[in-house]
């Protein structure tokens, strides 16, 4: 009997079938792997550069503000270091702002810097974009940035159209952000188990999202190295709109 129960601890819990993740990922010559000690993969291009490559991984969430697990993906777009942008679904910047509301209304300031995601803390630190801003995005995302021009630059280039076109199969309350900060551009959702389906959706929106934040980020580099410092130049700058909220 106690070989039995040594054999029994030594297998360890079950790991969760990535099968339909690893077909995915064959279909496209990308590279599966699992996650050595925990239960989850990452796929990867096989043969990207370090300025095209990116990164998905599937596993537990690594944010409180997503419970169980969560898709991530992640890319290095070039943007300097101080530069922080949000945009997320609007049921959850609610939930999150809620939160940081009662935690100063506990007096417990300490833990918010310490303990709450960073995303949490730019909803209070930077203005959010306008309902006009926001254009198809209005009714269900919202968005901030340390440097908002670029933020909707960004949006009237790509990002804006590709959210719009999950929004019939994504429900309202589901956890979506994507967030730039240190020169990376990170995007999350909440994916319980492996949806090679909404994996595929999520991809799409990364592979064209990506290009986009990279460009903007040269823009930005050749803008500060002419000279402009804090702000794009007029150039780049996204065509104006309405101010008021729609």
């Amino acid at each position: 009997m106690l070989e039995s129960l040594r054999r029994l601890w030594s297998k360890g819990p079950k790991s969760t079938d990535v099968s339909s993740f690893q077909e995915w990922a064959d279909k496209r010559g990308l590279q599966l792997k699992r996650v050595r000690d925990a239960d989850g993969c990452t796929i990867e291009p096989t043969n990207a550069t370090p300025e095209t490559t990116w990164r998905m991984e599937w596993g537990d969430s690594q944010r409180s503000y997503i419970e169980g697990r969560e898709l991530r993906l992640s890319a290095d777009i070039g943007t300097p270091r101080e530069m922080l942008v949000l945009v997320l679904n609007r049921e959850l910047m609610e939930v999150m702002e809620k939160a940081v509301f009662d935690q100063y209304v506990e007096d417990v300031q300490t833990r918010i810097d310490t303990e709450t995601p960073p995303e949490m803390r730019w909803l209070v630190m930077f203005p959010k974009l306008t309902g006009s801003e926001l254009g198809k995005l209005k009714d269900r995302y919202a968005a901030v940035a340390s440097v908002k021009p670029w933020l909707q630059l960004w949006l009237s280039s790509g990002l804006e159209d590709a959210l719009a076109g999950t929004m019939e199969g994504v429900p309202s309350h589901q956890p979506v952000v994507a967030a730039i900060m240190r020169g990376r551009l990170t995007m999350r959702t909440a994916m319980a188990a492996p949806d090679p389906e909404a994996l595929t959706r999520w991809h799409e929106v990364f592979q064209r999202i990506v290009p986009v934040a990279r460009q903007l980020a040269r823009d930005w580099t050749d803008a500060s190295a002419g000279g402009a410092t804090g702000t794009l130049r007029p150039s780049v700058w996204p065509p104006s709109r309405p101010t008021d909220d729609e």
